[in-house]
């Protein structure tokens, strides 16, 4: 799914919080560290979330404007445009009126999955930023005590965004039967079941 490759992606910006903080004081101590290390960190966290938010805006708008890949490894390349068409192998399939709104809604429902699984990506990319932070808030200071808490409880809020994407497959299977009974051509890409519903939630 669309989500399997932006996610990804968007979670590579986790080492470069681990990378970044700490490079601003390589080759010179600052007078007073413990002042410094909150506004290094603060800076790069900065840094690193306009990258990752202009990153996630690139892509919600290509998802958008573009055609959304169906492809499942197995069948010929299968696409669904803005406009509702069915490409495969880049030739429009013949739809009427009925199926080209399934099309449309199957769309929406794709669409929604990426942008809920970006959401994700984005605070994951913002808790290593977080946690570069802290860890070099405890290097300066010496206090030590409570990262790993703070971190914790973070990541559990990561993990409630991540049901709430769990919670809109039932949706997207649910339209993607009813499209692949109305339209034969899309039934070699309607691979979605039950198991894969229940293997998110784990």
């Amino acid at each position: 799914m669309t989500t399997r490759l932006l996610l990804p992606a968007l979670l590579l910006c986790l080492p470069i919080a681990a990378c970044t903080a700490p490079d601003s004081g390589k080759g010179k101590a600052p007078a007073d560290q413990s002042a410094a290390a909150p506004a290094t960190s603060a800076l790069d966290t900065d840094s690193i979330g306009k990258t990752v938010q202009e990153a996630t805006d690139k892509a919600r708008r290509e998802i958008a404007q573009g055609n959304i890949s169906i492809s499942n490894g197995k069948s010929p390349k299968a696409e669904i445009s803005p406009q509702g068409d069915l490409l495969i192998d880049g030739k429009a399939v013949p739809v009427d009126a009925h199926q080209r709104a399934l099309l449309q809604d199957y769309r929406k429902q794709v669409e929604s999955l990426a942008s809920a699984g970006m959401e994700i990506g984005v605070a994951g990319a913002n808790l290593g930023v977080k946690a570069a932070g802290e860890a070099i808030k405890g290097m300066f200071s010496g206090d030590t005590q409570g990262i790993e808490a703070r971190v914790n409880e973070e990541a559990r809020k990561i993990e409630g965004q991540a049901q709430k994407l769990c919670g809109l497959l039932p949706g997207m299977m649910a339209r993607q039967q009813a499209l692949a009974a109305a339209l034969p051509a899309f039934q070699p890409y309607a691979t979605m079941d039950q198991k894969d519903i229940d293997d998110c939630g784990k």
